[in-house]
């Protein structure tokens, strides 16, 4: 493949430095908003009731809540639904008592005042259930990272695979630290959704590692910052129609796939952008600042046996 001309070249890593401030500042924040709101858990982490209700007219949120709180469901969580007409109930676990018999409750306090209020669907998930699944997510996550830094490892070079896993951490982190922040529910979908992340995050960071271990071999007298340049440079074009025509189908996923999986294309959404951002400049100024060079990635020269007896003949 033809290398580019240094005057084409983006200089890319030139921000490397103001980037890798902008992306500390972010992780602390996220972190901050964990540390303090948490995570909007959803019923298959929590346990508890989901109840789904239609109105025949735009519901009034603050008018359910006084109504639910008065019928001794202090702790239950109103939103809308997809339309102002759906209204989503969450109520937490309720020891000896049904989830059908919590809906017929429900109800009830609901059409007390007239309203014309029709039951769309009502599920439970226990406590057990949501503490089991909540471990194993965790599980799930750390399982693929560390699955990750090894196969990097040995595919290609330490440096890198310190790099793509903190590329992954920084993605993780900052998808979270956006539902910590904005309080969307945080269930099972957004959690695949946040593997699928991790997917694509790493499969931008082993094309641009597998193209800067290429140009090391090829371009023997440039610097490290060059080389890295040019192997950005030579697959940014792939890597903005990838994410392109990733992000229009999940806008077209989010706007026409209904309320469901509003959390599922959020998180794929931001983490694709901000999987796009950490392959191009986390992994690659992580690798950097930890010394990659061309004697890393070349491989040495295996001396075949009586080499040097004939050199001497």
């Amino acid at each position: 493949m033809q290398i580019l001309n240094l005057s084409e070249t983006v200089n890319f890593m030139r921000l490397r430095i103001p980037t890798m401030i902008l992306s500390t500042c972010l992780i602390i924040g996220s972190l901050v908003s964990l540390g303090v709101n948490s995570l909007n858990w959803g019923l298959d982490f929590t346990g508890g009731t989901l109840i789904e209700v239609g109105y025949s007219q735009s519901a009034d949120l603050t008018k359910i809540r006084h109504e639910l709180t008065a019928a001794n469901f202090e702790d239950a969580v109103v939103q809308n639904f997809g339309t102002s007409e759906d209204v989503l109930i969450r109520i937490s676990p309720r020891e000896g008592v049904k989830a059908a018999t919590i809906g017929n409750q429900v109800l009830e306090a609901l059409r007390a005042d007239g309203s014309d209020v029709e039951m769309r669907r009502i599920e439970f998930v226990g406590p057990n259930v949501g503490d089991e699944l909540t471990e194993q997510g965790g599980l799930a996550m750390l399982v693929a990272l560390l699955c990750i830094l090894v196969y990097v490892a040995m595919r290609f070079e330490w440096r890198f695979s310190l790099g793509s896993v903190a590329a992954l951490v920084h993605d993780v982190i900052l998808t979270l630290g956006l539902f910590s922040f904005l309080q969307i529910e945080f269930d099972l979908t957004v959690l695949a959704a946040l593997l699928a992340v991790i997917g694509y995050s790493l499969n931008d960071t082993i094309v641009v590692c597998d193209r800067i271990r290429e140009n090391f071999r090829k371009i023997r007298k440039a610097e490290p910052v060059e080389v890295i340049n040019i192997s950005l440079t030579q697959t940014l074009s792939r890597t903005v129609i990838t994410s392109l025509t990733t992000i229009l189908v999940l806008v077209a996923l989010y706007y026409k796939g209904g309320a469901l999986i509003h959390g599922f294309a959020t998180a794929l959404l931001f983490g694709v952008v901000v999987g796009t951002y950490s392959s191009i400049y986390i992994a690659s100024s992580v690798a950097l600042a930890l010394g990659i060079s061309k004697e890393d990635l070349i491989p040495p020269q295996v001396e075949k046996e009586g080499q040097d007896m004939d050199s001497l003949l």
